[in-house]
């Protein structure tokens, strides 16, 4: 298993808001990036094309209130993944983040997709950082 791990991120809200936020798909949604075209999602599942490499479906499989969320892989990804965030609580106000995407990758397909798989990651905290606080905390 390759682990690609973001950065620790500080965000200005209570962890209790960014677990409620990424526990449902709606929402994160909203942190994917351009590359990412044919979004859909229920409550407890979603799907996408990641431009040029894959189709990608997910589902929670962890929602540990207000500590960790696991998303797993499912269907005919071209590989088998996760990913993870990692909350903590700081204050009321703030909280600390930790993302980290687990893929079951050949040799070959870890040379040639390592680097977009660290940079999708790093993607995902920094919208998760910005969405978080700008948005009014009434909408999550």
């Amino acid at each position: 298993m390759t682990t690609f791990t973001s950065e620790q991120t500080t965000i200005n809200r209570s962890a209790e808001y960014v677990f409620r936020f990424l526990s449902d798909f709606n929402h994160f949604g909203k942190l994917l990036p351009p590359q990412v075209t044919d979004w859909e999602c229920d409550e407890d599942s979603c799907s996408f094309n990641i431009q040029n490499m894959a189709k990608v479906a997910l589902r929670y499989e962890i929602k540990k209130p207000f500590s960790h969320i696991k998303m797993v892989s499912e269907g005919n990804s071209s590989f088998k993944f996760d990913v993870q965030c990692f909350i903590a609580d700081t204050s009321e106000q703030t909280c600390e983040v930790q993302l980290e995407l687990n893929a079951k990758l050949n040799p070959m397909l870890k040379m040639m997709a390592s680097k977009s798989l660290a940079n999708f990651i790093d993607i995902l905290v920094a919208k998760l950082k910005e969405i978080c606080e700008e948005e009014p905390p009434a909408q999550v």
